[in-house]
């Protein structure tokens, strides 16, 4: 038969009402009581009814995370984050992958506000009026992880994407590269895509480099369309001498594709990325690549969350997180 707080109370010898101060961690209960309580429940294997606590006090103790691609390292390193900041806030986490399709991540939003989770972390592509709608109808807070709003309107954690490319590119430039080719993540994604595109395009600018639309291939984040973009790229009557991709897989594509053509990384072609995933150190030569902090990414936007529950005073709504430059040897000057 299932245990009841009412077994524990007759084992421990005290009242339910103390059973409960001890399974809701209230301070207003003395060390030897507690003690004996816990040695109840042991002896008893007894298991608190998350569901009956949730209905009682209307918290379920429960965050709801929507991520892009469990099988993506990136989004693992923010997950973990999230995690371990949860963990220290004693909230469980309801992990589901979006696989970057927008009509999932909407139903997958309203699954888990159905599952009445305390408060909810959202990491996508592009924040439509579809997702806003849907955040509109939560009566719980959301931040927005690895991601922002058009208007800056939900809170969110995340870096400068524009500004992490802008400076990846022009570290290419500072080596004498003019040809500078990129493999982009699609447009219609504010971050990966559209923002780093535009931090190219502003550095390529700066420097007075006209921008030559040939050198610019979309890919979809992936190994493979690494591959296809490089190929492109070394089949045009004059090759660029560097290629700026958005991301780290799609980095390392290129790398083996240039490797497989019988070229050089970097004497031949210079490569430079956006997240300094484990992968940037793994590959041959290693990639230098623009950092995301993406433990902490995922770890700020936990404590934003519990704050925004707890109806805490929040100073900043929009956090902005700093990236650096990890040089490795995957580029040269010319």
């Amino acid at each position: 038969m299932t245990v009841t707080i009412y077994d524990v109370a007759r084992e421990a010898g005290v009242s339910m009402a103390t059973v409960s101060r001890v399974v809701n961690n209230n301070p207003n209960v003395k060390p030897a009581t507690r003690k004996k309580v816990y040695e109840a429940i042991e002896r008893l294997g007894y298991r608190p009814n998350a569901v009956a606590r949730g209905l009682a006090s209307k918290k379920t103790t429960t965050v709801g995370v929507v991520i892009p691609d469990i099988s993506n390292a990136i989004f693992a390193e923010v997950a973990r984050g999230i995690e371990d900041i949860a963990n220290m806030y004693h909230y469980n986490i309801i992990l589901c992958n979006a696989d970057k399709k927008k009509d999932k991540e909407i139903r997958v939003i309203n699954t888990l506000l159905e599952k009445q989770v305390d408060g909810l972390l959202f990491m996508g592509g592009a924040v439509t009026e579809d997702h806003v709608g849907a955040f509109k109808s939560a009566n719980v807070p959301i931040v927005l992880c690895a991601t922002s709003d058009d208007h800056n309107v939900i809170p969110s954690v995340d870096i400068n994407h524009e500004a992490a490319a802008y400076d990846a590119v022009m570290k290419l430039i500072d080596q004498g590269h003019r040809k500078i080719a990129m493999i982009s993540g699609t447009l219609q994604d504010p971050s990966n895509g559209y923002a780093r595109f535009q931090g190219y395009k502003s550095a390529l600018e700066s420097a007075g480099i006209a921008y030559d639309e040939s050198l610019v291939r979309i890919g979809n984040y992936r190994y493979e369309s690494g591959v296809e973009a490089m190929k492109y790229f070394i089949e045009l009557p004059e090759r660029p001498t560097a290629v700026f991709s958005a991301t780290d897989e799609m980095a390392i594509g290129a790398i083996h594709c240039i490797q497989d053509s019988g070229l050089q990384v970097p004497g031949d072609i210079s490569i430079i990325s956006v997240d300094n995933s484990r992968m940037a150190s793994m590959v041959r030569p290693q990639l230098t690549a623009v950092a995301q902090p993406m433990y902490d990414i995922g770890a700020v936007s936990m404590r934003l969350l519990t704050k925004l529950m707890k109806k805490e005073n929040v100073e900043q709504s929009k956090v902005v997180l700093p990236h650096e430059i990890v040089v490795r040897q995957s580029v040269g000057g010319i």
